[in-house]
């Protein structure tokens, strides 16, 4: 078994001198965002031009509105990517358990072994040493470039450690040039031009919208707040959502005391900044097409999880299971996928994709691995609609629950500065201790936490989860129903690892399919 540190996976493009000696296998490109809400774009009905350029891709491929973070936070969320595995086999809970992760063979370990070289561009945050474990590396964070080297580069990371503590209310001086999507995606094509006659992996790692809230014009100023869409929840809501969603707001208003004031502005800027990222996201698709590659280049575009950006009077992430935190984008374009129409009527995981990729370049999913290969319903296939029927999501690192009654303050556990406006840390004690499970069925959606309270949505009728119908005797079946899909999911969830090591077989499926083709 291997101890590991956590990283996203990424996927190129080829050169257009050599595709002709190019190896049958298909290059893969990975571009996953950071803290990137699902329902923020036109192929979700929202009314501004946010993500045009994802949103023609999907059009032209295969998008899943069903798609979910195995848990919303990054490092958990980002070694199940890697790993294939969901945080409570992987031991990774939390973001600062990356050293404990837990797994026997991971996405790169598989790649090489099939003959890949690899890279990663920007935000690594996994138990991979990424300047050992990837052949190309170029690290980037929050607060900017691992090791600037160019005057651009120290300028950003001048601007993002003293200027935006949590976010900056004005058109940042930054270019678009001088910002990290741009840059990211700059060295990616340089790499993926460099690349001749072997298969390649390349995970472009975009850290962005996540904090620090910054953007430059044009963007700073596309999505004005008079124009945006009204908030359907508001603080009024905290007190149906719990006491855990409670104490986050109160440490927001510590950090951030004019914060509802700021949230209109707040949610322009995110705006911004995911349309900055689309951008750039175009630039490397077309690009990589321009070279010729398209045909033999898989093209998987994903976050880790959401952002409230404004739901509930709250921003960024923290407490609960909420779909804006929880759902994520991902498309499939490229080598092997046949077009849909519609958004693919199926549930599936972020741990989904490693899989995926076993199957696409032909490898057999290691054993311990619990996502299943998308690759039979991206070709167009036959595949088992049951097993694909719902999907679940992990929460809370376990213990009992802090409370606000707690002697332990904001300031003791790391999680507030009031000294510096905009500081904090919306995963803390409060927002994510004890254990939370999340289970979506078709419209439905049931959460169940360590104490045995229950939390039922119709998502149809509520996507904002306000109306919590768990113990309504008029939704009995549906509640029923899904508490035997949530416990199928705990079952089917427990560690397969190790396997027993003598006469018993350990019988899998190809695909990791618990159910089979009708």
């Amino acid at each position: 078994m291997k101890y590991c540190l956590y990283t996203c996976l990424a996927l190129a493009g080829w050169a257009a001198t050599s595709v002709s000696a190019q190896s049958t296998k298909p290059n893969i490109v990975l571009i996953i965002t950071d803290q990137q809400r699902a329902d923020l774009c036109g192929r979700e009905g929202f009314p501004l031009p946010v993500t045009p350029y994802a949103d023609s891709l999907a059009s032209q491929s295969v998008w899943f509105n069903k798609a979910y973070t195995a848990a919303p936070a990054s490092a958990p969320a980002r070694c199940s990517l890697l790993s294939g595995r969901y945080p409570s086999a992987t031991h990774v809970r939390t973001n600062h358990n990356i050293p404990d992760a837990y797994y026997e063979k991971d996405m790169l370990d598989m790649l090489k072994e099939n003959g890949y070289r690899t890279a990663l561009i920007g935000k690594n945050h996994t138990y991979r040493k990424a300047d050992e474990a990837f052949d190309y590396f170029i690290g980037y964070g929050h607060r900017g470039k691992d090791k600037p080297e160019t005057e651009d580069e120290k300028a950003l990371a001048r601007f993002l450690n003293n200027e935006v503590p949590g976010h900056y209310l004005k058109p940042a001086p930054i270019s678009v040039e001088q910002q990290q999507p741009y840059q990211i995606v700059s060295h990616a094509l340089e790499w993926i031009q460099q690349q001749k006659d072997t298969p390649f992996f390349i995970q472009v790692s975009i850290p962005e919208p996540h904090t620090p809230s910054q953007v430059c014009d044009p963007y700073f100023s596309m999505f004005p707040p008079e124009d945006l869409p009204p908030l359907l929840t508001s603080r009024m809501d905290l007190e149906k959502k719990g006491e855990k969603y409670m104490a986050l707001a109160a440490l927001e208003d510590k950090a951030c005391p004019n914060l509802q004031q700021q949230i209109p502005l707040l949610r322009s800027i995110y705006l911004g900044m995911v349309r900055m990222i689309d951008d750039q996201m175009k630039r490397l698709v077309e690009e990589i097409k321009s070279y010729g590659l398209d045909d033999n280049t898989l093209f998987i575009i994903l976050s880790d999880h959401g952002d409230y950006c404004g739901e509930y009077g709250l921003i960024r992430k923290g407490s609960g299971v909420a779909e804006s935190l929880t759902r994520i984008p991902m498309i499939w374009a490229g080598y092997g996928i046949k077009p849909q129409n519609k958004p693919m009527d199926a549930h599936v995981s972020i741990v989904d994709i490693f899989p995926t990729l076993c199957s696409v370049i032909g490898a057999e999913i290691p054993v311990g691995v619990q996502g299943r290969s998308l690759w039979p319903m991206l070709k167009g296939d036959d595949y088992p609609r049951e097993e694909f029927s719902s999907i679940m999501v992990e929460q809370g690192y376990g213990g009992e629950d802090f409370t606000m009654e707690e002697p332990l303050t904001f300031e003791e556990a790391g999680s507030c500065r009031t000294d510096v406006e905009g500081s904090f840390d919306g995963l803390n004690p409060w927002t994510q201790s004890g254990s939370l499970r999340m289970v979506r069925k078709g419209d439905w959606k049931l959460a169940m936490d360590n104490n045995g309270r229950g939390e039922l949505y119709n998502l149809k009728a509520d996507p904002s989860e306000i109306n919590n119908l768990f113990g309504n005797k008029k939704y009995i079946s549906e509640q029923l129903d899904l508490l035997k899909e949530l416990l199928t999911w705990n079952i089917r969830l427990q560690d397969p690892l190790p396997v027993p090591r003598r006469q018993y077989p350990f019988k899998r499926n190809p695909y990791n399919y618990h159910r089979s083709i009708p």
